[in-house]
């Protein structure tokens, strides 16, 4: 570990997880109401609310959009109070809206945050990304190889055969192809109805039997889970999928040149991040909120890179009294 004295101490820990806590309650009601703006806004609101009572300098570099597409939450949004360290921030208020909505499984309020200037100002694109856990050596998969030969080299590290790996991808049509090399080879396929950031994470646990994640998602989710490898380990890259000019200007005005870049874990997130998590429905990593009476249970994983460090909050919430 470096002798240079971290930018950030421990004490962003406790008061992050109250960040996607205050998310999680607020969206809390919305569970299978099937009203995907509602929940998401209500998550912004109170996720914005917490972040802003924060002592930090924050800059929001991945959020709900650009100004004229998000009121709340726009990358490049100041929040916290400005007495602090300059921070960037990357969140998804509610990561799932259309699993809360329909109360399906693995919906969570996220943020990360770390020394400004080390968080990927990705644009609201589309990411082609592959990522597996820890453990393995630098490179055994790579983007630009084919998903059947991804498998190949993923099973000789880990020694099996390859009908003894599995995919998590996301069930989208545009991954049709992605999903035929892989059962080609042998390898099962674990298929989401959203939640990549959730997909990625559980590449780095053995308990859901998942080793690898391959797929095109959204680019601030492909930041965000980056944050939580940094903190957990794992392998991870990407590369930004423009589809016409207004999604290229996007990154050109962020400051982004090579389009055709493609991005491993460090590019991704390079300073001391810490990554909070809270469970809206039930999922592979985290329970949803669970009510008995007036007291509200939440389920919260928080994790620091520099230490490794990762640190499960059971929370009990009254629910006529919380407060952030």
């Amino acid at each position: 570990m470096s002798d240079k004295k971290p930018v950030l101490d421990r004490s962003p820990t406790l008061e992050l997880a109250r960040v996607t806590e205050a998310a999680a309650i607020a969206s809390y009601d919305m569970i299978g109401c099937g009203d995907e703006k509602k929940a998401d806004q209500l998550a912004v609101d109170a996720m914005r609310n917490a972040l802003n009572k924060l002592d930090i300098d924050g800059t929001v570099v991945i959020g709900e959009g650009e100004r004229d597409e998000a009121p709340m939450l726009y990358i490049g949004e100041k929040v916290g109070t400005g007495n602090g360290p300059a921070i960037d921030i990357a969140l998804d208020p509610l990561e799932g809206t259309t699993l809360t909505a329909k109360a399906m499984p693995n919906a969570l309020c996220v943020t990360a945050l770390a020394e400004g200037g080390t968080l990927l100002n990705a644009p609201d694109v589309y990411m082609d990304k592959i990522a597996i856990g820890g453990g393995y050596p630098k490179g055994v998969v790579d983007l630009d190889q084919s998903p059947a030969d991804n498998i190949r080299a993923l099973a000789k590290a880990k020694g099996v055969e390859p009908a003894q790996i599995t995919a998590c991808i996301l069930d989208r049509p545009r991954h049709a192809e992605i999903i035929a090399s892989v059962r080609e080879v042998g390898a099962s396929v674990k298929l989401i109805p959203d939640g990549d950031i959730a997909g990625i994470i559980e590449t780095t646990d053995p308990s859901t039997g998942v080793d690898i994640y391959m797929g095109q998602g959204g680019a601030p989710e492909g930041v965000l889970a980056a944050a939580a490898l940094r903190c957990i380990g794992g392998q991870m890259q990407t590369r930004l999928v423009f589809r016409n000019d207004d999604e290229r200007g996007r990154a050109e005005r962020i400051g982004i040149t090579d389009l055709d870049r493609k991005y491993d874990l460090m590019d991704l997130a390079s300073g001391d991040v810490f990554f909070s998590a809270t469970g809206v429905t039930d999922g592979a990593m985290l329970k949803g909120i669970h009510k008995t009476g007036d007291l509200l249970t939440t389920d919260t994983v928080v994790m620091r890179s520099l230490t490794r460090t990762v640190r499960w909050i059971r929370g009990q919430h009254h629910s006529k009294k919380f407060s952030i």
